[in-house]
């Protein structure tokens, strides 16, 4: 895989990292472990029993959490401790080829990765408003479902995963941006 390729990874984990951290995890080391990617040195550990099973069983509660309106915006807010710091290392450790992690690289995926979680984050606090819990389920479902489909793709073609992932956050943007001033149209009309 060229340079290019492992930095469209890297940039791409950093994103998912801050969306789904463990599921992130347990895909890279699932198909470091499969063969279907080569991992680079720093990421090889992605692959041991350990992490697998660590990372698949937060998946796990972190599916079920993100589901539940109110317990998602606490997970959120606990895992930007953790969602950050593992999106600079995935990162990082995707440009590594001697497990040396670059500070250049370290940043530039702590800001994607803290960029997708707050966009994460503000769009799920937005929704739990409704008064239905539809919503936020499907919202759950989709980040579940981006996530994998990202990682499966990132294995064929890091460039297009990356391309949908970015169109998606731009969507996701311009979603917030109209929810948000239809919210404070509605607020000024009552108040």
């Amino acid at each position: 895989m060229s340079e290019a390729q492992l930095f469209a990874i890297g940039i791409l984990l950093a994103w998912l990292a801050g969306v789904r951290v463990y599921l992130t995890v347990f895909g890279v080391g699932l198909a470091g472990l499969l063969g279907w990617l080569d991992l680079p040195p720093a990421l090889e550990a992605a692959q041991s029993p350990w992490v697998l099973g660590v990372a698949g069983v937060l998946a796990i509660v972190e599916f079920l959490a993100d589901k539940i309106p109110g317990v998602d915006s606490i997970w959120d807010l606990v895992h930007t401790l953790a969602r950050v710091p593992a999106g600079a290392f995935l990162a990082a450790a995707a440009l590594s080829p001697d497990g040396e992690l670059g500070a250049g690289m370290l940043a530039t995926g702590a800001g994607v990765a803290l960029t997708s979680h707050l966009l994460k984050s503000g769009s799920r606090a937005l929704i739990n408003t409704s008064p239905e819990p539809l919503s936020n389920w499907a919202a759950s479902a989709t980040e579940d479902t981006v996530t994998v489909g990202a990682l499966a793709l990132a294995i064929a073609n890091p460039w297009l995963a990356l391309g949908i992932v970015l169109g998606m956050s731009a969507l996701a943007v311009g979603s917030l941006v109209w929810l948000w001033r239809k919210l404070v149209r509605r607020a000024r009309v009552r108040g």
